[in-house]
């Protein structure tokens, strides 16, 4: 099992100093990760299920805050959850990506992509809210042809995105494509991290039959496309306080990481907790 945190802006908030001090402990910890999440913009009354969000709330954006991390980090893996991809251009951001991964020495691998729920964001960014699954496809795979293509450009016809004869560089660090995994908590989103994605992260308030469910149709998904799911990751969100007996029974379950964050808005507790978690599970001694 591997742990990672997750660092809120909402919540935690986007001074500087703390968002470098909570990943350099995190790091020291022996934590495998840190995740950011994304909102491209708020508005009021948006709500996701029963939760309205402040729209003063301050999202920071997530590949800009990973860099700043990274340039204050040494080993600690960057990723997000998640990254809403119906709302980036896929030639932008494959640049912006392999970028990141290069300038921290290939740590840029842990990007969950999702679909985002808000209405009013896919409106603000240009996109038709019910194409954004089919965009998100599309856009997954432009990704990793632009990061395989080489001096001679690849191509790409679709419904959203096209070009011809692209070249992009640099590409990520070590060659090869990055990682994708895919976020959400519908039976649609677990189809598509089989089919495309290197993992699933689920989110979402699931009863345990539901997951399962879900768990398998990725993994029929990833057999269908020809692609193998032994090699497929499983996340899960998971509590700071969380005992041994609660990780051993993920474990059973699939689970291949498990990302947790500080309870509290205070700097010093959460750092204590931090440590806490990792003196539980001995993440120093097992990142060795």
């Amino acid at each position: 099992m591997r742990f990672a945190v997750s660092y809120s802006t909402p919540f935690f908030g986007v001074d500087p100093d703390r968002l470098i001090a909570y990943a350099q402990h995190a790091e020291r910890c022996g934590f495998e990760a840190i995740y950011l999440p994304e909102h491209i913009a708020l508005y009021p009354g948006a709500t996701i299920g029963p939760m309205e969000l402040t729209p003063t709330v301050p999202f920071a954006d997530p590949l800009d805050a990973l860099s700043f991390v990274a340039a204050a980090t040494d080993r600690i893996l960057l990723g997000t959850a998640v990254l809403l991809l119906p709302y980036h251009h896929p030639v932008v951001l494959a640049k912006r990506l392999a970028t990141i991964d290069v300038l921290s020495k290939g740590r840029m691998r842990l990007l969950t992509v999702g679909l985002g729920t808000l209405p009013g964001e896919a409106r603000a960014a240009g996109v038709d809210f019910a194409t954004r699954g089919r965009r998100a496809d599309e856009a997954i795979d432009a990704l990793r042809l632009l990061w395989s293509g080489g001096a001679e450009g690849v191509s790409f016809e679709g419904e959203f995105f096209r070009f011809e004869n692209l070249c992009s560089y640099p590409k990520p660090a070590g060659g090869g494509t990055l990682p994708i995994h895919v976020g959400g908590s519908s039976r649609a989103a677990a189809r598509r991290a089989g089919s495309r994605g290197d993992g699933y992260f689920p989110g979402g308030v699931l009863g345990p039959v539901e997951r399962a469910t879900q768990l398998e149709i990725a993994h029929a998904a990833a057999g269908t496309a020809g692609r193998d799911h032994g090699a497929f990751e499983y996340t899960r969100w998971g509590s700071i306080d969380m005992p041994a007996e609660r990780v051993e029974g993920m474990a059973e379950q699939g689970v291949t990481r498990i990302v947790v964050s500080a309870s509290t808005g205070d700097p010093e507790r959460a750092r204590d907790e931090l440590s806490a978690f990792a003196a539980r599970f001995d993440l120093a001694n097992a990142r060795r």
